[in-house]
């Protein structure tokens, strides 16, 4: 069964098909050297006929500019075959990335730069030896009708420089994995400090972060180093090897012809083929670094689509009202046996508000990442309105929900397309959730109002600006659920408010809201507390009791409140 990746190439098939197709004719025409060279040898010369060379002369120069012609036309092909793969697996890819568990590890922008190597390589001159190779046995067999002797001493020679071939791909295969693998984790980390660069000013981390930083650069450069050297001296092997070859042939056909076996013409032409046989061999070593690359992308592109399996249509379920229900969640992170979240389970109505609290580190942002859709869950399901929320369509599930991360991330855009999630726009909609957030006066207050590009991450904006343009963009669309992960932690007085007001207008509306948070006055808007403690439910019900039980006493036991 083909891959998902093997079948978005396969769209570029006709532009692709076509290009092997013209490697037919262009390889076909290019025999019109050695034929030439025949016939002025063995016909021209002995005969003394300037107009039979003056005839032969103009075919060789039609041939030769019909190849070029082909030769630029299949350069054009491959060309516009990138261009559709990108136009058809691009956004394949982009949601692959985005879908891709950033536990997975390593850069996930290198997942990018990983297509668009493997596109840049079909588009670009590489690949032509790649077509040109399955017919280096053609010109082989063309020198074998010369004469078997001739025929046999090429098919050795061919032997010989894939054996090379193999014996570069085994010394340089090692050293360019270390390099990519170090490189990638260089890319990954090198993102984690631009993330933090403020934090890296501000304490004066940079001397050290470059020597951490240093260590994947140095590892990649001396692999490279290694690979580039051993692939160098196999290139210099194989260079001697072709340039002797096609000088001894040159030797044996001119005993061949000492002996009347062949004629002169057939000596010369003999050369001419046994060059052509044996140049995409060698251009393919010499550019074997960037096969191996393009290979290696190949690879990590179809692991990222096998996790990623892309969805198959499902039926639009309507609008959910709002009930959510979670039945014995559990959550273990890749890699670990610990669960950070253990048998969890409630129900909440339509327009009921749940307060989450517990200490650091037990569970409440793993929660709110299962409650979206985010994370998978080990066990369990999460339900809203009967449905299980994982096979739900991501692009028809996201409509229905609103989510304010505790790390905010905006987009370099304006705040209009930051709060309409970039839907193509109901500004009446975008307006009436800025004003829910309490944020309207705000964007106005800015020097291009909501047409305002924020910057990367915001930032133009100040931290509480950040967090209430995002908890407009999480109730933009007027969604059933609601998730706010500690969404008063930049706020000021007048934020706080605003946010209590939002809530309330939530509830108002019917929409049910899961509240993470330590701020007394924002808990004090729930009609439910459910409370963890190292990814288990320590208390769930009604917030008064709660809140009574949680009183100074004796330590909790786990216990369900009705």
């Amino acid at each position: 069964m083909k891959s998902e990746l093997a079948r978005l190439v396969r769209f570029s098939g006709s532009y692709l098909g076509t290009a092997a197709a013209f490697s037919l004719a262009i390889n076909l025409l290019y025999l019109a050297g050695p034929l030439y060279m025949l016939q002025v040898y063995d016909r021209v010369v002995p005969s003394g006929s300037e107009l039979t060379l003056l005839m032969l002369t103009l075919a060789l120069l039609m041939a030769y500019l019909a190849l070029a012609g082909l030769d630029t036309v299949r350069a054009r092909l491959l060309t516009r075959a990138s261009v559709r793969l990108d136009q058809r697996a691009a956004p394949r890819v982009m949601k692959a990335i985005v879908d891709h568990p950033a536990s997975a590890g390593g850069a996930r922008s290198q997942l990018l730069r990983d297509f668009d190597h493997l596109r840049q390589f079909i588009g670009g001159a590489g690949i032509h030896a790649l077509f040109d190779l399955p017919w280096a046995p053609v010109y082989i067999v063309v020198i074998g009708m010369l004469h078997w002797t001739l025929g046999v001493f090429a098919l050795g020679c061919g032997v010989l420089l894939i054996l090379t071939a193999l014996v570069n791909e085994r010394l340089v295969r090692a050293p360019l994995a270390d390099a990519n693998a170090a490189a990638a984790r260089n890319y990954s980390f090198t993102e984690m400090s631009l993330r933090n660069a403020e934090a890296i000013r501000a304490m004066g981390m940079m001397d050290g972060l470059l020597q951490r930083w240093s260590h994947d650069r140095h590892r990649t450069l001396e692999r490279q180093v290694v690979a580039s050297d051993r692939a160098a001296t196999v290139q210099g092997a194989m260079k001697f090897l072709r340039l002797s070859m096609q000088s001894v042939i040159l030797g044996l056909g001119a005993w061949l012809v000492i002996e009347r076996n062949v004629t002169g013409g057939a000596m010369f032409a003999a050369s001419l083929l046994l060059g052509r046989a044996l140049q995409p061999v060698e251009q393919i070593v010499g550019s074997w670094r960037t096969l191996v690359s393009v290979r290696g992308a190949w690879r990590r592109l179809d692991e990222l689509f096998r996790v990623s399996v892309a969805g198959a249509p499902t039926v639009t379920l309507p609008r959910p009202a709002g009930h959510l229900a979670v039945e014995e969640l559990t959550f273990v992170a890749p890699g670990s046996t610990r669960p950070l979240l253990r048998g969890v389970s409630f129900d909440l109505q339509p327009g009921e508000v749940l307060g989450v609290i517990g200490p650091s580190g037990a569970g409440k942002s793993t929660l709110a990442r299962q409650l979206v859709g985010v994370l998978a869950p080990s066990a369990g399901a999460v339900r809203l309105d009967g449905a299980d929320i994982g096979p739900w369509a991501r692009g028809t599930l996201g409509q229905h929900v609103g989510y304010l991360p505790q790390d905010i991330e905006l987009f370099a855009d304006t705040a209009a397309a930051n709060i309409s999630r970039f839907r193509p726009g109901d500004d009446a909609a975008i307006i009436r959730a800025a004003r829910m957030a309490g944020v309207h006066d705000l964007i106005l207050r800015l020097r291009h109002g909501y047409d305002t590009q924020v910057g990367e991450g915001g930032e133009v904006l100040s931290g509480g600006y950040r967090q209430r343009l995002a908890l407009a963009r999480a109730v933009y669309g007027d969604p059933s659920l609601v998730v706010l992960d500690e969404p008063s932690s930049n706020l000021d007085a007048d934020g706080d408010a605003a946010l209590a007001d939002c809530i309330r207008g939530l509830k108002q509306r019917g929409a049910t809201v899961v509240l993470i948070s330590h701020c007394p006055g924002t808990i004090g808007l729930a009609d439910k507390l459910l409370v963890l403690r190292e990814g288990t439910v320590v208390l769930f019900g009604p917030r008064a009791d709660v809140m009574r039980r949680l009183s100074p006493g004796p330590k909790l036991q786990p216990v369900r409140l009705a």
